[in-house]
Parts: structure tokens; C-alpha cells; sequence
């Protein structure tokens, strides 16, 4: 851990910062995994939603941070990409023109860093600052042994394994113990140094150090609380709800996820600090997740095709809007000033 403290103190103190004003809005997305276009491009099919979600956020005027793993140029060539993303690309010229583009490199298209004629400034990470209190943008790789010591590896294993025999990153981010261990190091690190970080990387969304599994677990022992002293119509919309969110969990562990998902990064201690935040990815089977970041809020969204959301999303989702093809879900939200509040009350002694 020694080391990992070290790399994230140099970055912190090396990356670009900036005040967090009133009026600001970000949308930070990450792990969109940019291909050819083709069978093994992980992004291909949600071509249409990004664009249109990419379109949402650049008409109500928000700065849009990339956080890694955007263009994947571990296992296909830049041209390729350019080629066949021109669409997206386009959108992103829109957002830099307007000087409203922050991107940061993972550790799939880092390589970027090499290329001279690359039209967008690229960084390690980003830091926004609110008073004393800090939010801390990076892709999250910097606290993987493996990446931080043996980099040529893991661009060994994806150029000459991954790529020929049609691996996508999807199934690695999900079920790679190693990456757990990476949630679990900058959890540690944001709570010792009373940080807000947020992150990509792995592609599982975390809000306040939860992820969707013990996030539905907490949910449906707080449901089971309310349902002993309701009564009526409120019982019968509780009994509704527990039902969706029993069979989600029941869901989750006959695919053999809860080993991965349900271990808390917080299990050394019984308090939970809401440091470590995620946007999971822009490649899910049926969507994709982003976060979005005012000074005075925080929040997990989701976007899906029009009715293709499970039945447990309507339920937990605090806002819906329904646009034409796609639908838009507010999964979690807080008062960032309470985030904070609540990290500098639990996280460790200085």
C-alpha cells in the first residue's frame, strides 16, 4: 500500500486543479472502449445512445471528462478508431471547442500520450477544489501493481491474447479479483486522505463506496424496516418493491457474481465512508452509466434504450425521463456538501 499511497500523492499534487463554482455541471463518463466498429468493438452496440447522450449533456451546457479507456488503442489501431467513431468524435470536438472537455488517460489509451498530433491535451488525472475539500478524477489503473510496475505486460497480454482471440474488456473489468483489489487500495487511500475520488477503470458504478448489489441489500433492509410500521396501500408498494429487488439479488448470484460484487470495501471497519465513486462504463449489455457532478450535488445515471430497463431500475431509480428511444434514470443522489461532511467525520485520523 506504500507504494500505491506514494503514486496517488505524486498524482494529486501533478494533475490539473481547478475551483468547483456554483453554476458548474460536469458528466463524467469512462471505459467507452472505442474499436473498429465491428464484432470485437465493445462500444459498437451502443453507438446510438452515446451519441444521443453525449447530444443531452453538450445542449444543457455540461463539461464532459472522459476518464480513461476511451479510445482503445491496446487492441485496435487510431485510425481504425478515428474511422469509425467520426460521429463521436465530432461531438467531442463540439464540447473542446467550447472549452468544456477534460480528458484523462487509462490504461488502455495511454499509448495516446505518444502521439504528437493527438488534438486534445491529455492528462493523468484532474482535481476540482471546493474550499477545503477536494474531488480527485482518475481512471483508476494507477493503483494496480500490475499496471503501475509491469505496464508492458498488460499491453503484451491484449495485443497478442485479447485481440486474436476475441476477448472483450467487459468480462475482465467484471470478474478480475485484481480489480476489486484495486477498488479496495483507493478506497483506503480516499479515506485516509479525507478525498472524494472517483474513478473508471473496473466497470462496475459505485456510489459512496456501494456498489448495486449491497446497495439493493441496504435498500431492502431499510424497505423491511418502513414495512413494519406501515400499513395499507404504502405495506402493499413495499411488498411490491422487495419482491423486484429479491429477485435482482437472486439474480446476481445464480450468474455467480455475488463472490465479486458483494465483498464490501469497507469490511475492516463497520462504518462505511463515502469516498469512492465509480462511472462504470458506456459498454453494458443494456446501457450505460455515467455520473454527473454540480458544487452543490452528485449523482449515478443511467441511460437505456426506450423499455429496455429492468424492473428493479423503475423501482430504485429516484428520477425517470422519457425522451423518444431512450430513457434516462437518476440512480443516486446527494448534497456533495454532505459527502464531504460524512468523510471528514468517519475517515481516518490524521
Amino acid at each position: 500500500m506504500k507504494d500505491v499511497y506514494r503514486s496517488l500523492d505524486n498524482l494529486i499534487k501533478e494533475c490539473p486543479q481547478r475551483s468547483l463554482q456554483n453554476g458548474d455541471r460536469y458528466v463524467i463518463m469512462s471505459d467507452l472502449h472505442m474499436g473498429d466498429g465491428g464484432s470485437r468493438d465493445d462500444l459498437a452496440h451502443n453507438r446510438a445512445l452515446i451519441v444521443k447522450a453525449l447530444h443531452y449533456y453538450y445542449a444543457q451546457g455540461y463539461t464532459l471528462i472522459l476518464n480513461g479507456d476511451i479510445e482503445d488503442v491496446q487492441k485496435f489501431k487510431y485510425a481504425q478508431i478515428l474511422t469509425a467513431w467520426r460521429d463521436l468524435f465530432k461531438i467531442f470536438n463540439d464540447f473542446a471547442q467550447d472549452n468544456r472537455f477534460i480528458k484523462i488517460v487509462g490504461n488502455h489509451d495511454i499509448a495516446l500520450l505518444h502521439d504528437t498530433d493527438y488534438p486534445y491535451p491529455l492528462h493523468h488525472g484532474y482535481s476540482f477544489v471546493k474550499g477545503n475539500d477536494r474531488l480527485f478524477v482518475f481512471h483508476g489503473h494507477q493503483a494496480s501493481k500490475l499496471f503501475s510496475e509491469y505496464d508492458y505486460i498488460s499491453e503484451f497480454v491484449v495485443k497478442f491474447m485479447a485481440k486474436p482471440f476475441h476477448i472483450k474488456n467487459g468480462n475482465v473489468a467484471h470478474h478480475s479479483k485484481r480489480r476489486f483489489a484495486v477498488e479496495k487500495r483507493i478506497y483506503r487511500y480516499a479515506q485516509d486522505r479525507k478525498v472524494i475520488a472517483i474513478i473508471g477503470h473496473t466497470h462496475r458504478p459505485l456510489f459512496e463506496s456501494l456498489s448495486k448489489y449491497d446497495s439493493l441489500r441496504w435498500s431492502i433492509e431499510d424497505l423491511i424496516r418502513e414495512y413494519a410500521l406501515a400499513s395499507g396501500e404504502r405495506r402493499e408498494q413495499i411488498r411490491i418493491t422487495l419482491t423486484v429487488y429479491k429477485a435482482e439479488l437472486e439474480r446476481l448470484e445464480k450468474q455467480k457474481l455475488k463472490e465479486k460484487i458483494s465483498r464490501s470495501l469497507y469490511q475492516a471497519s463497520p462504518l462505511l465512508v463515502p469516498c469512492l465513486f465509480n462511472s462504470g462504463c458506456a459498454t453494458g449489455k443494456k446501457g450505460l452509466t455515467c455520473l454527473e457532478v454540480s458544487a452543490e450535488r452528485i449523482s449515478l445515471e443511467y441511460w437505456t434504450p426506450r423499455g429496455q430497463a429492468k424492473s428493479y431500475i423503475h423501482e430504485e431509480a429516484l428520477r425517470q425521463e422519457n425522451y423518444e428511444d431512450f430513457q434516462k434514470y437518476t440512480l443516486k443522489e446527494d448534497d456533495l456538501g454532505h459527502v464531504f461532511l460524512r468523510i471528514s467525520l468517519l475517515g481516518s485520523e490524521s
